[in-house]
Parts: C-alpha cells; structure tokens; sequence
C-alpha cells in the first residue's frame, strides 16, 4: 500500500497569481511579487551574499530536476535565474493556484488539505492601539492582568526587543498582531510561566472569536536583555476548524495514521491528527520528518511544515537567509529519496508567497509550486492547477482514500 509525505515549505511562492492585485498595500499591490524569482535575481547579482552564509547564484539543483523551473516559468513567464534543468523533469508537477480568500497560514494549509476558505477572515487595523478596547478590557478582566502591552502591528522579534525588558518589569504581556488574522501574545517563560501565557491564550482566543479572527498564537520567549531575548520552540497556535472534514479527516477515518510534524497540528486546530512530533527550525523539522518516514506504515500521512522560510526570512525581508535556506533544504532531497520505498510519494509544495524583495512584511498572492516524486510517479508536467485542493486529491488519489469535492486528482490525468 502506499505512503505519501507532504512537506510545506512555507511561503515559497512562484509569482503569478492572477488576482494578485487584490491583495496587499494599495500603494503596493502583490501584483509582480515573486519570491523564488526575486531570491534567484538577487543570488545572480549577488545581492543574496552574506558573509559566510552563502555567494553566488541560486543552487538547487534537486528541486530543479523534480520541475521547479519549469513550473515556475508557467506561472510567471520567466525561468528564475539558474534554473536550468531543462523541461525534462525527474518528477510530477505543476503550478498552483489558491482559491481561499486570503493569503494566510490556515487558508493555504486548508486548501491544500482538500479544504478551500469561501469566507473573509477578520483583520485588526493599521493603528494604536489596533485591538478594539472593549475586546482589551474583556481580556483583562477575564485573565486578571494589569494591562497589555504593544497593541499594535508589529513583527514579533522586534516587538519583543523593544518592549520585552518593560514586559519583564510589569507583568503585562506583549499583545500585536500582522496583516494575518491574528492576534499574538508574547510572553517570557520563566518570568510570566509558559502555562500562564498558554491560558492567557484561550481566554484571548474566546473573545476574538466575534471578530472572525483565525488564530491566537502564544510566542514564548527567553533571555533577560534585548541581546540575547530569543523565542522559544514553545509557540501554540489556537485555531479555528476548518469549514469541512479534511485530507487529515479523511486519512483518520479510513483507519490510517496522520503523522504531523512543525506547526501542521496547530494550524489543524489538531483535528485528524493521530500522531504529532513537535520540532522548530527547518534542520530539526527535517530531521523530523525523516523520523516520521520511519515510524509510518502502509497507508499512512506524514504532513509537515518547514516554517522558517516563512517567519525567519519571508517577514523579515532577508534575501541572502531565505536562499541559503533553500539550499540547505535542496541539498538534504537526496536524504528523502534514500529512504523511499515502493509505493511512497513525496510532495513538496507551499501555502503562500512572502517576497523578501517585497515592500512590507506580509505575505504575498502567488501561486506555489507542485513537485511530487517516488518509486513509480510518473515523472511529466501536470499543469496549471486552478486550486490548491488539487494537491490533496492527488494525495487521496495516491493513498486509495475517498476522494472529496473541491478538487481534482492529476497523479494519472
């Protein structure tokens, strides 16, 4: 029976959404945003040379030859800066589009689990404070703390250096928020208590609940001084449900075990979810993954998320950090294709875009990329996808599940 693992590389987007102009600053529409397209510019210019990190142009030659270039060419027009593999491909892709309104986290993991968002998600404002004061109040009476501090958008590594020593004095945690739908409290572990924080965090997900928020997610922190203030493994999201059963549902249901891996079990509100391994940073999450490979049966789902291309160098506009990342990721392919067996699928993919090179620091509107390789897939270019729920039916199509209604199969098409 067959095994399928799917890995997430967070926000690695092609360009090209063809309604990238609704999404973004006004001034500053997602329209032309691209983020492998943009790192593999910089790269060949040498705009992304860092020290000893990295130099040169763009290496990853492994997800190159499972279609990488070739996809991102039929979604932008243009073949990223030495991609050069050629259109004879080593595996089955293609581009795809997202449906779901919006361009978060939840949505794209969603849709791409077989499940579209048909729904807006509500969003705090650009100001200060940004969260509406009787929410602010409800929050203190219900938790019983002195005050908040922040209130505002804000990137959560520089919201906590500014205002993480004063959070230490007074006891009030640090409360902000992005151009996602969500509402982020940070907190120290061993001066507020990780539990504390954890609580906090249902309360906050309660009230936020009026105003169609997605997630509330608990940002733990170390470290006495902003030299050496570092975030913490600890994080939990509290999210919402998706609208319908899942891949993962469907997975769970038919008897087989849903491995999860990162941040998927979060993001999942932990629903189809058999089995969760809990890892942060994209080396530990790889090593993860290979562990969940092993621990996986016949039949089942290992689903994992590598978030650092997103939160470490998609938000904080880091080019030369988000290609060497890349190929950190590309050079541990070989890795995955060693402990394949017959009837394994691998298919790596992403939720949403997050140019580096982009003004702001949100994600971006464009469409992702489709690689998917093993013993037996059969190795050609499958198309421009119109929905990312096309990856999840592939999936249901390769592990013999019931097929679900929101998108089409293209493993034999």
């Amino acid at each position: 029976m067959a095994r399928a693992f799917l890995l997430v590389l967070d926000s690695f987007g092609i360009g090209g959404a063809a309604d990238a102009a609704q999404y973004g600053d006004p001034n500053h529409p997602d329209t032309g945003s691209n983020t492998l397209g943009h790192i593999a510019t910089a790269c060949a210019k040498g705009d992304g040379d860092k020290d000893e990190l990295r130099s040169g142009p763009l290496q990853i030659p492994n997800m190159d030859r499972y279609g990488l270039g070739l996809v991102a060419e039929k979604a932008c027009g243009e073949r990223p800066a030495n991609l050069n593999h050629g259109d004879e491909i080593d595996g089955l892709c293609a581009n795809a589009s997202e449906i779901s309104k919006g361009k978060d986290t939840p949505s794209g993991h969603w849709e791409i689990a077989g499940v579209p968002v048909p729904f807006d998600w509500g969003y705090f404002p650009e100001t200060e404070p940004t969260f509406p004061p009787e929410m602010t109040k409800a929050f203190l009476e219900k938790t019983g703390l002195p005050g908040i501090l922040g209130d505002k958008h804000a990137s959560g590594t520089i919201v906590i250096n500014e205002l993480g020593e004063e959070h230490i004095r007074t006891g009030m945690p640090i409360c902000y928020t992005s151009a996602d739908s969500v509402y982020q409290i940070a907190a120290h572990e061993e001066h507020f208590g990780l539990d504390r924080l954890y609580e906090i965090c249902e309360a906050a997900y309660e009230l936020v609940q009026p105003y169609n928020i997605g997630r509330v997610i608990a940002r733990p922190f170390i470290g006495d001084s902003p030299a050496n203030f570092e975030r913490t493994g600890n994080r939990r999201d509290f999210s919402v449900l998706p609208p319908e059963p899942t891949l993962l549902d469907r997975a769970n249901e038919a008897g087989r075990e849903v491995i999860s891996v990162g941040k998927i079990s979060d993001i999942f509100a932990h629903q189809g979810v058999t089995r969760k391994i809990k890892a942060t940073g994209n080396p530990n999450i790889f090593d993860a993954t290979l562990q969940a490979i092993e621990m996986a049966e016949d039949g089942d789902l290992v689903f994992s998320n590598l978030v650092d291309f997103d939160m470490h160098y998609g938000h904080r506009r880091d080019v030369p950090g988000y290609a060497a990342a890349l190929e950190y990721f590309d050079k541990r392919i070989p890795e995955l294709e060693a402990v394949l067996r017959d009837g394994d699928m691998v298919i790596l993919t992403a939720d949403h875009g997050c140019d580096p090179t982009w003004p702001g620091t949100d994600h971006t509107r464009e469409q992702v990329p489709v690689m998917m390789f093993g013993p037996g897939i059969k190795a050609r270019y499958a198309g421009s996808r119109a929905t990312f729920a096309d990856i999840g039916e592939t999936v249901a199509d390769h592990l013999g599940l019931a097929p679900g209604k929101h998108g089409t199969s293209f493993l034999n098409a």
